[in-house]
Parts: structure tokens; sequence; C-alpha cells
């Protein structure tokens, strides 16, 4: 049950060829130890991942929000004010939004933006880091950007996955299920829908 370069270049377009081929070696190392170990779940598995790294093209959160954007993302965070002055500042946005949750400091300490979204599965958080680090065998509280190499970021994926208990989703076509147990809601679940169903094309 191989996942080659080509085949996640056609589920993934806009990914760059040997950011695929590192992924390709990584998933094809990792994926049956880590229980994908049939197409139904690979399929599940590489669409939620594609969705939350944006194609495979964005290893590191973006967080350059727009006024507007930040009013309707966060609004929680932001008035018009505090939207006005935060607006496209990445470091200052992480920082706020991710202050004093997810294991994280206040917004002084900087963790937000230390431990912000990373690898296909984006961890997000001190306490996701510090405990997904020993999983994967690697000290990702201290060194959270290792999170971004292609061979970690599928080994926090998938101790991620497993975590959470999603091939048992995954063999019951439960997309909304997996999406919730990833994303907290069903942020985005039109397009992981979609990358769904491209997966079941290339991996029948």
């Amino acid at each position: 049950m191989p996942a080659t370069a080509e085949q996640l270049a056609k589920l993934c377009p806009k990914a760059e060829l040997k950011v695929l081929k590192a992924l390709a070696d990584a998933l094809n190392a990792q994926l049956e130890n880590g229980g994908i170990n049939s197409n139904k779940r690979l399929r599940h598995f590489l669409a939620q991942c594609a969705h939350e790294s944006a194609g495979f093209t964005r290893f590191r959160e973006n967080l350059k929000y727009s006024e507007e954007g930040l009013r309707k993302t966060f609004a929680k965070y932001f008035d018009a004010k505090t939207a006005h002055e935060y607006a496209r500042k990445e470091e200052k946005i992480a920082n706020r939004v991710y202050a004093n949750r997810l294991g994280n400091g206040d917004e002084d300490s900087g963790d937000g933006w230390r431990y912000r979204g990373r690898g296909i599965i984006q961890l997000t958080g001190r306490s996701n880091y510090k405990t997904f680090g020993p999983k994967v065998g690697a000290d990702l509280e201290a060194h959270p950007e290792d999170a971004e190499t292609p061979a970690v970021a599928v080994k926090v994926a998938l101790a991620y996955w497993n975590d959470r208990h999603l091939s048992e989703k995954a063999d019951a076509d439960d997309v909304v299920g997996i999406t919730k147990g990833i994303n907290g809601g069903t942020i985005g679940l039109e397009e992981r829908k979609a990358l769904l169903e491209k997966a079941k094309k290339i991996w029948p």
C-alpha cells in the first residue's frame, strides 16, 4: 500500500515535488507501523493531512491575518481596536490567540508563537509538543521547529491520529468524526470531503 510522490502530486498538485518525495519516503517507512494498513485508512489520513497543511505546501501555521480576518476568525480575542493593532503581525497574533491554553503561558511568554501549528497535522500548543515529542523520539518542547521536517511531521501525524483512535472512524468512513478529532470542530469540512473524493480515485 505505497504512497508515491506521483500519487501525492495528484492529490496536492501545488506542492513541491522534492517535498512530496520526502513525504512519500517518510510515509512508506511509517504507515504500516502507524496502523494505516488499508487504502480506506490511507485515503482519510492523507486527505485530512493535506487539508491541514494547505496541500502539503505549509508545514508551519500561517497567521498573517488582516483586520477583517482577525475579527472573523478570532472574534473572541479581537475587537476593532486590537484587530487594527495586531493585523498582519504573525508573532503578536499567535501569542494572543494561543495564550493561557493548550499548555501555553500568557501572551508575554511567547509560547503561542513558539508552539504554533506545525507539520502535516498542525500540532499546536506547548502541551501537545510536550506530549507527542516522546512518542516520536524527539524533544519537540525544546525544539518545536523539528515538527516541520517531513520525517517528524509524519511521525507526529500518525501518533496524533492513533491517540484519537481515528483509524476506527476511517473504517466507518466517518469524515465528520475524523475532522472533529483533528480540528475540534468541522472547520474546512467541505474541502476535506473534496480531498477525500480525490484520494478515493488515487487509492481505490
